[in-house]
Protein backbone atom coordinates (compact mmCIF):
# COMPACT_ATOMS: atom_id res chain seq x y z
CA UNK A 1 0.00 0.00 0.00
CA UNK A 2 1.06 3.56 -0.58
CA UNK A 3 2.02 5.76 2.37
CA UNK A 4 -0.87 7.49 4.14
CA UNK A 5 -1.45 11.03 2.90
CA UNK A 6 -1.29 13.55 5.74
CA UNK A 7 -4.56 15.15 4.58
CA UNK A 8 -6.44 11.93 5.35
CA UNK A 9 -5.62 12.16 9.07
CA UNK A 10 -5.33 15.93 9.42
CA UNK A 11 -8.03 16.17 12.11
CA UNK A 12 -9.16 14.04 15.06
CA UNK A 13 -11.83 11.60 13.94
CA UNK A 14 -10.44 10.94 10.46
CA UNK A 15 -9.26 7.34 9.99
CA UNK A 16 -7.44 5.39 7.29
CA UNK A 17 -8.34 1.69 7.33
CA UNK A 18 -6.14 -0.85 5.52
CA UNK A 19 -7.89 -4.21 5.10
CA UNK A 20 -6.26 -7.53 4.26
CA UNK A 21 -8.63 -10.39 3.45
CA UNK A 22 -8.68 -13.80 1.79
CA UNK A 23 -10.82 -12.62 -1.14
CA UNK A 24 -12.55 -9.65 -2.78
CA UNK A 25 -15.99 -10.48 -1.38
CA UNK A 26 -14.75 -10.54 2.22
CA UNK A 27 -12.79 -7.28 1.92
CA UNK A 28 -15.65 -5.45 0.23
CA UNK A 29 -18.22 -6.82 2.72
CA UNK A 30 -16.12 -5.56 5.64
CA UNK A 31 -15.78 -2.17 3.99
CA UNK A 32 -19.57 -2.05 3.55
CA UNK A 33 -20.07 -2.75 7.26
CA UNK A 34 -17.89 0.27 8.06
CA UNK A 35 -19.66 2.45 5.48
CA UNK A 36 -23.06 1.49 6.93
CA UNK A 37 -22.01 3.07 10.25
CA UNK A 38 -19.80 6.04 9.35
CA UNK A 39 -19.25 8.40 6.45
CA UNK A 40 -16.74 6.64 4.26
CA UNK A 41 -14.78 7.11 1.09
CA UNK A 42 -14.79 3.49 -0.07
CA UNK A 43 -12.36 1.70 -2.34
CA UNK A 44 -13.91 0.63 -5.63
CA UNK A 45 -11.76 -2.48 -5.94
CA UNK A 46 -9.16 -4.54 -4.11
CA UNK A 47 -5.50 -4.93 -4.99
CA UNK A 48 -3.22 -7.97 -4.98
CA UNK A 49 0.45 -7.87 -4.08
CA UNK A 50 2.56 -10.28 -6.13
CA UNK A 51 3.72 -13.19 -4.03
CA UNK A 52 1.42 -12.27 -1.11
CA UNK A 53 -1.76 -14.17 -0.21
CA UNK A 54 -5.18 -12.54 -0.33
CA UNK A 55 -6.27 -9.04 -1.30
CA UNK A 56 -5.99 -5.57 0.19
CA UNK A 57 -8.00 -2.39 0.13
CA UNK A 58 -7.84 1.02 1.79
CA UNK A 59 -10.82 3.11 2.79
CA UNK A 60 -11.21 6.38 4.67
CA UNK A 61 -13.68 7.01 7.49
CA UNK A 62 -14.96 10.12 9.22
CA UNK A 63 -15.81 9.10 12.79
CA UNK A 64 -16.99 12.64 13.61
CA UNK A 65 -20.40 11.75 12.19
CA UNK A 66 -22.95 10.49 14.74
CA UNK A 67 -23.85 6.80 14.57
CA UNK A 68 -27.32 5.99 13.29
CA UNK A 69 -29.46 4.11 15.78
Amino acid sequence: MNPINEAHVSEPGLVVVDVAAADDATALAFQQLLADRWTASPALHTTRDAGEPGVRLRCYLDLRQPLDS
